[in-house]
């Protein structure tokens, strides 16, 4: 304690509220005798009457700001210093940009409390960290972008596809042999990851020998386990650090306070990891940036990679923006020179387009000859758009869609003979009936994955067929000669690799509505593509135009440019920035007044808001309007949100009913449609 014994200390105090008038720091005094009040630590606060809150101290001081009355902190809920300097600058930057509230960032960064594990953790002794393993090369690999964090470099890198083998976690002896001298482990067979995996993994090793922290943020859990594995090999199983909601909540917090300690570790996880904290940061990365999983989907709803851009600005760490196919948002970045174009390894694959000219044919005449050649030495993958038998039902009689009775939802079948139910709210349908014509007789439209492993058996006798999508779960497979029916995103990595890769469905996936529908297709044919093995021939059906063309090259940066080009003209992200106004007429209309003032905006509607796009609302209840703006503008267009939305906060409105006012900005559901 710097002041002189028995003065006055004063703590600053964020609250964890949803309330947006509470989105500021709050003075506090801290009373004789309450030792522990420090920044970082979880401490108990009264607010107005009787109500208390929790909250974060951010900073404390001798001198006071505030001349009114002033109440002292309740008690100290844990000593710990969960919120760290670094994370709550990041908090309030990245709110005060998105026009949101700083706690609800630090409720997304910062795990709820164990007070077992706390114990633990403060009774601990800090042990040091091995030395890091010797370095080895694996197949297809070289040491990726050497000097990369040293330089502080920022880049994004197009990753070619392949897989390889890593070294397995060192095998750890039985308790009960351990003091056995003839005791002997079996050594774990090696383990099959992308490529991308071990690239990312050889650059957290430089940021790991300079003594730094690395942070890596993945989609989802199944390039969270690749990259696991690849860093294991790389830098040892003690210097990683998961951090995942899917943990059980004493392992998440075990994670998240080994990352207070300072000590060089690789942090990696979902978008939340993008918070983790890391006072000696030298690597940030981001892998496959245009995939939707990264889109918080919390308050103030902001990308994984716009909080990486402020971070990396706070900190000036190095950054990597990476992924099998350039997203149009990373492109932006290299065109305006912030981040370098690098293209990392090699993968030599050949694909070859196949249009459907027979739409009774599911599979083409060339991916059956590919199949069958591949099926000789090795599995093969087949990606399709559903899951389940009949993705889609019609009436048998009119040919009206079948719809849920409920919730109006489409209804398909999950197998064959398996009763109706709704693909939105899950209800079955089994007494269905026709709205329209009264008919009771279905038919089924389109192929999901179980109806297609089926006709694949058929048409493959004696082969085995393996089902991969959500209610198959697979993560891996060995390299036994199979087919493989997998969904968009479910596709198991197979030993060795692929022998053929057969993308079926691309005339329905390109044929739905939406701004990055040739974008996102282009991502999940090269995530597909990237797990084939070298030499392994990819088929493309039922698509054409730039995005096939994209999959069928070796770089997929010139659609990326193309998509962008399109997209400056018209004025759609992400060449400018979006915000979508959404609350009452009168709420809209007056932020819509305010935001006028600023130069070079231009609104879209306001029109009828959706019924679901905020919580409790009804039909024509709202309406909702799109401000575009330049990135330029960003700041003075957030700072008149955030007055809007706190002045239509400070209004009175019943127990239930829907906000006033939501600002929401880079909102991609309006752009779903187009």
């Amino acid at each position: 304690m710097s002041a002189e014994a028995g003065a006055t200390r004063y703590a600053r105090v964020v609250v964890d509220s949803r309330l947006p008038q509470l989105d500021r720091l709050f003075e506090y005094r801290i009373p004789p005798g309450l030792d522990g009040v420090e920044p970082g630590v979880r401490v108990r606060v009264p607010l107005r009457g009787d109500r208390m809150a929790n909250g974060w101290v951010v900073e404390t001081t001798d001198a006071r700001a505030w001349e009114g009355e002033i109440a002292d902190v309740e008690k100290v809920v844990s000593p710990v210093p969960a919120l760290q300097q670094d994370v709550w600058a990041l908090a309030r930057a990245v709110a005060d940009r998105a026009a949101g509230g700083a706690a609800d960032v630090l409720r997304v960064a910062i795990p709820g409390r164990q007070a077992r594990i706390e114990k633990q953790w403060l009774a601990q002794e800090r042990v040091p960290l091995p030395e890091l393993p010797a370095l080895t090369q694996a197949e297809g690999t070289s040491e990726v972008l050497p000097g990369l964090v040293e330089a502080r470099r920022r880049v994004a890198i197009e990753c070619a596809g392949g897989v390889a083998e890593v070294a397995p976690v060192a095998p750890v002896a039985p308790r009960a042999a351990v003091d056995e001298a003839d005791a002997t482990v079996e050594p774990a067979a090696p383990v099959w990851v992308g490529r991308w995996a071990i690239a990312l993994a050889s650059i957290a090793r430089q940021a790991i020998e300079r003594g730094e922290q690395a942070i890596i943020v993945v989609p989802d859990h199944r390039d969270q386990r690749q990259l696991r594995l690849a860093l294991t090999a790389a830098i040892g199983e003690e210097r990683v650090v998961e951090l995942d909601a899917r943990q059980k909540n004493p392992e998440r917090y075990r994670g998240f306070l080994r990352c207070i300690e300072g000590v060089p570790v690789a942090i990696i996880g979902p978008r939340s990891a993008v918070y983790a904290p890391a006072a000696n940061l030298g690597l940030l990365a981001i892998w496959e940036d245009g995939d939707p999983l990264l889109s918080e989907q919390l308050s103030p709803w902001v990308h994984a990679r716009d909080a990486a851009l402020v971070r990396q600005g706070q900190t000036g760490c190095a950054l990597v923006i990476a992924g099998h196919a350039r997203s149009t948002d990373a492109e932006r970045l290299v065109e305006l020179g912030f981040l370098e174009h690098e293209r990392v390894g090699s993968h030599r694959v050949r694909v070859l387009p196949a249009a459907l000219t027979d739409d009774s044919r599911r599979v083409p005449a060339s991916a059956f000859k590919a199949t069958r050649e591949a099926l000789a030495t090795r599995p093969v993958l087949v990606q399709v758009a559903r899951p389940g038998h009949a993705p889609g039902l019609r009436c048998g009689d009119c040919g009206s869609r079948a719809r849920c009775t409920t919730c109006a939802g489409p209804l398909g079948r999950r197998s064959r003979g398996a009763v109706p139910a709704c693909r939105l709210c899950g209800r079955l349908a089994a007494a269905w009936r026709c709205q329209q014509c009264k008919g009771t007789t279905l038919t089924e439209v389109g192929r999901g994955s179980s109806r297609v492993a089926e006709e694949l058996g058929r048409a493959f006798p004696g082969v085995a067929v393996v089902v991969a999508d959500g209610e198959h779960e697979r993560l891996t497979l060995d390299a036994k000669p199979r087919l493989v029916v997998a969904t968009r995103g479910a596709e198991p990595i197979a030993d060795g690799g692929y022998g053929a890769v057969l993308l079926l469905d691309g005339d329905s996936l390109l044929s739905r509505e939406g701004l990055r529908v040739g974008e996102e297709a282009v991502r999940q044919w090269a995530t597909a593509r990237a797990l084939a093995a070298d030499g392994a021939a990819i088929v493309l059906t039922g698509a054409g135009g730039p995005a096939a063309s994209a999959i069928t090259g070796d770089t997929t940066v010139s659609f990326a440019k193309a998509e962008l080009a399109e997209r400056r003209g018209l004025r759609f992200p992400p060449a400018i920035r979006t915000a979508s106004v959404v609350g009452h007429p009168d709420a809209v209309a007056e932020a819509l007044e305010a935001l006028a003032e600023v130069g070079h905006l231009d609104v879209l509607g306001p029109v009828p808001a959706p019924a679901d796009v905020v919580k409790g609302s009804r039909e024509g209840e709202l309406e909702r309007a799109i401000a575009r703006f330049a990135f330029a503008d960003g700041a003075l267009v957030a700072g008149i949100a955030r007055g809007r939305v706190l002045a239509a906060a400070a209004r009175p409105r019943k127990p239930g009913a829907p906000p006033r006012l939501r600002i929401r900005f880079d909102d991609p559901e309006p752009f779903d449609g187009l």
